[in-house]
């Protein structure tokens, strides 16, 4: 098979060559575009699952179509060493620009409120040599969104771009990835905002993607975001939906599989729709010939695991200290003891255990895995990796 012409992308955010198995997610966005145009109710909508079922790849997809409906858009990936002020100016600025608003003196007037809530970010007092430009080329608007109070400034901000895009006769539609990752007063002033623009029917939709508990983190910062947002679980692909990915580019090049291949596949893969793309870019590059066989899968087995061990698994596991490896060594044994599936997890009580230590004194390796990124708990009193067969791959290095 010329490797060439190998059509899966098993990168990072990567759309792959058949987004399949995300039918249900892309319908409902267009109608709840449509509704908004139309001047509908709509709520904002939040994508959760653990990493590699494609959050990100959906959530570009969706920006995409947003986009299509000539929608001003922008795009931020939240860190928790970063407040959400300066990332989020250059995303408004941006879906301000794809606005194309005529109107100069609407347009720039905006701008001058998103130019002040954007500098206030290095405090009201500061030098105009520490402030941070976001490259707005109009005057700060002063007393609109600038008070340092990011729920306020948020809210007047949001009220603001909203009013000039329904002028427009369009919307706006900010993509947050990793949304879980926001700081607490951001979070909370995130979900204000959203509230308030729900309230007025305005035309601005917020679109956040994150970890499974990602909605325990919006509801501990404001009880009502439970019905301020429309919460999808994006899961692994079933066994027709993982054939249809790899199978619709082969057919496309002028190739495909056995049912015996599409078997093994999926035994391989559990669905999860990083790992068919990895494996089936393997079988690909190893087949001698169309159909590529169970074989192949076989022999290209070996490969696409060494490129999940190290682009995938191990990268993340080099990230956490010992205190915290000794914690997911325990819970990855835990998982076959307790028979629990990745999503699940396992009681922290019986981590402890094992362990031989309190509960109480694990906290702190708990809370840094949770905070990396590598753990998550969808539940008070257990545990979880966000990394799908991550257990797995833990139980399969003794040395590490």
């Amino acid at each position: 098979m010329d490797p060439i012409r190998n059509p899966y992308a098993p990168g990072a955010g990567q759309r792959p060559p058949e987004l399949a198995g995300r039918d249900t997610e892309l319908d409902m966005f267009t109608v709840v575009l449509e509704r908004i145009a139309r001047g509908r109710p709509e709520r904002s909508l939040v994508l959760t699952g653990l990493r590699g079922v494609g959050k990100t790849v959906l959530l570009n997809a969706l920006r995409s179509a947003a986009v299509r409906k000539r929608w001003g858009t922008g795009k931020i990936e939240a860190r928790p060493d970063i407040e959400l002020r300066r990332p989020l100016s250059a995303a408004l600025h941006q879906a301000v620009r794809e606005l194309g608003i005529r109107d100069d003196d609407s347009r720039d007037y905006v701008l001058g409120v998103l130019k002040a809530f954007a500098q206030r970010s290095a405090g009201k007092d500061a030098k105009l040599r520490d402030r941070w430009q976001p490259g707005i080329d109009v005057p700060a608007i002063t007393g609109r969104a600038d008070s340092g109070d990011i729920e306020i400034d948020l809210v007047e901000l949001f009220t603001d771009i909203a009013g000039l895009a329904e002028d427009s006769g369009r919307g706006v539609a900010v993509f947050i990835d990793e949304m879980q990752d926001l700081q607490p007063p951001d979070v909370s002033a995130l979900c204000a905002a959203c509230h308030e623009i729900s309230q007025l029917g305005l035309p601005f939709i917020v679109v956040g993607a994150g970890l499974p508990h990602l909605p325990a983190v919006l509801s501990a910062s404001k009880s009502y975001s439970e019905r301020l947002f429309q919460y999808r679980r994006i899961d692994r692909l079933d066994r027709e939906q993982a054939d249809r990915a790899l199978r619709s580019p082969a057919l496309a090049e002028g190739a495909d599989y056995t049912a015996e291949a599409l078997a093994a596949l999926y035994k391989a893969t559990d669905g999860y729709p990083y790992f068919v793309q990895a494996y089936g870019k393997s079988a690909w590059d190893v087949a001698p010939e169309s159909p590529i066989t169970e074989e192949d899968v076989t022999v290209a087995a070996p490969a696409a695991q060494t490129e999940l061990a190290v682009g995938f698994f191990g990268s993340r596991y080099e990230r956490a200290t010992p205190a915290e490896r000794e914690y997911m060594k325990a819970l990855a044994d835990l998982e076959i003891l307790e028979e629990a599936p990745d999503a699940n997890g396992v009681a922290t009580k019986d981590l402890a255990s094992v362990l031989g230590r309190k509960p109480q004194s694990l906290s702190p390796a708990r809370d840094g895995l949770i905070k990396k990124g590598l753990v998550y708990s969808g539940e008070r009193g257990r545990i979880a990796f966000t990394v799908p067969h991550f257990g797995r791959y833990l139980r399969a290095q003794p040395e590490l």
